[in-house]
């Protein structure tokens, strides 16, 4: 068989393989490459015939994983989707909102730029449904068989409700091979969610890299961590806290959280309004599938209501305003995480020159991004064709991450005998992870290498 690495290859995103036998081929997650200003154009092509693919596997619901997946539908794929049931309904949702994504820069460029349309969309919700319609959903630890050569086993790895690594056992020739791809990994005791689970014995491990070399912050634990900017933003100056999250995932973790430390009386009552429709929806989806979640979560929620006194969802733009104009002390939890478009851009637009105002980012900025400039100090930030003076305080903490750090990654590794685990490939990571982490694995006497993107393997 024969694996080629095609997306998140020296990069974070755009997460894609395929696995090729003589006669069946398999692709593993389907993501969106968004490292260039010209990402629409550049996923709207894929190295191979997408009607020679014959099922496409999905480790989680992530954009950067199954983002380009109507694209394939659009081009000729037929087969079915293989992931869990909490990915298949959380994909949903964020495809549909990919597509609000596509029509808002197209419409932002109309205008701009009056006599010329912004970038085509990729697809559209015509498309999403048609991908959707070919989701099959399978259990976890359930061995499942693809094809008279190929079986399939999802194992619970953190990250996100409903991720999964996958491990593959092909025979050809006689003879029967396994090779896990583990997604991206989740880190222990992360809010809601369960632990990343040991993989199997495997001869091939392809392997995500997005922390390698660096650890997670142990100086405090993320409730202090809260209760402490809480505190330094809303109670001893009457001021407001932004926190821009990610709409599944982050925010629901972020939440929890927050009603832990509020039902216990930490703080003193101050308002969070989380304004994200998708942040809402997909809350309704892990309240779905709450036996998915870790039992301290299952626990809790027995004996308190998700939603508490202090929290309030905002729907519509009317809302959000209202939300925006909140003149008390208060929490705005509002999307997108690298503050590339979505309502966070309104609370910012108002908040930047705010001496109140308290901009805490719970997770990874691409380069290049909004967020990312506003971490690196940058005085000024353009928005909305006006220069904006940053006088809001930015902080930064990495608690929150859904990723597992360098520890995490070599922990699934070692599962691993290097006597019998034949090759690690090391994806999704940016070139000084991948460097770092490569160099531990080979320490520790694992065949490693970091592929390009297109670079092929026989195994």
């Amino acid at each position: 068989m024969k694996l080629t690495i095609l997306g998140a290859a020296e990069q974070v995103t755009g997460s894609m393989q395929l696995l090729q036998l003589t006669d069946y081929n398999i692709l593993i997650d389907c993501g969106l490459d968004y490292e260039k200003d010209t990402y629409q154009q550049e996923n709207l092509y894929f190295p191979f015939d997408p009607s020679t693919i014959d099922v496409v596997i999905l480790t989680h619901a992530h954009i950067d994983h199954s983002g380009n997946l109507p694209t394939l539908v659009r081009m000729g794929f037929k087969g079915q989707i293989l992931c869990t049931a909490p990915t298949a309904e959380l994909s949903e949702l964020l495809l549909l909102d990919s597509v609000n994504v596509f029509l808002s820069k197209q419409n932002k460029r109309s205008r701009a730029k009056r006599s010329r349309k912004g970038p085509e969309p990729l697809y559209l919700q015509k498309q999403v449904m048609e991908t959707v319609d070919r989701f099959v959903t399978i259990a976890f630890h359930k061995e499942f068989r693809l094809h008279e050569k190929v079986t399939l086993t999802l194992i619970p790895i953190g990250h996100l409700l409903g991720a999964a690594a996958i491990v593959l056992a092909v025979t050809e020739n006689g003879s029967t091979k396994k090779i896990a791809f583990t997604g991206d990994v989740g880190r222990k005791g992360y809010p809601l969610l369960t632990n990343p689970e040991p993989l199997p014995p495997v001869d091939y491990l392809v392997s995500e890299s997005t922390y390698g070399g660096r650890l997670h912050s142990t100086d405090t634990t993320l409730t202090q961590k809260l209760i402490d900017t809480i505190t330094e933003s809303c109670i001893k100056y009457p001021g407001r806290l932004i926190i821009p999250a990610f709409s599944i995932g982050r925010t629901q973790a972020l939440a929890y959280t927050l009603n832990r430390i509020f039902s216990k009386g930490l703080l003193p009552p101050v308002k969070i309004f989380i304004d994200s429709p998708l942040a809402s929806a997909a809350t309704e989806i892990y309240r779905k599938y709450e036996h998915f979640l870790n039992q301290e979560a299952q626990d809790f929620y027995t004996n308190n209501t998700p939603d508490f006194k202090e929290l309030s969802y905002v729907q519509d733009k009317r809302e959000s305003i209202s939300a925006a104009n909140y003149h008390e002390p208060c929490i705005i939890i509002s999307s997108a995480g690298m503050l590339e478009g979505g309502r966070i851009q309104d609370h910012l637009y108002y908040n930047l020159q705010n001496y109140y105002c308290t901009i805490l980012f719970i997770g990874y900025c691409a380069k290049g991004t909004l967020g990312d400039r506003l971490l690196r100090g940058e005085p000024i930030i353009r928005l909305r064709n006006r220069d904006l003076m940053v006088y809001a305080t930015i902080k930064q903490t990495d608690l929150l991450s859904g990723h597992g750090d360098h520890n995490d990654l070599m922990d699934i590794i070692r599962q691993q005998k290097p006597s019998t685990l034949k090759q690690v490939f090391l994806v999704h990571g940016e070139h000084k992870s991948l460097q770092a982490l490569s160099d531990a694995v080979q320490e520790e006497n694992y065949a490693v290498t970091i592929p390009k993107k297109g670079e092929s393997f026989e195994l």
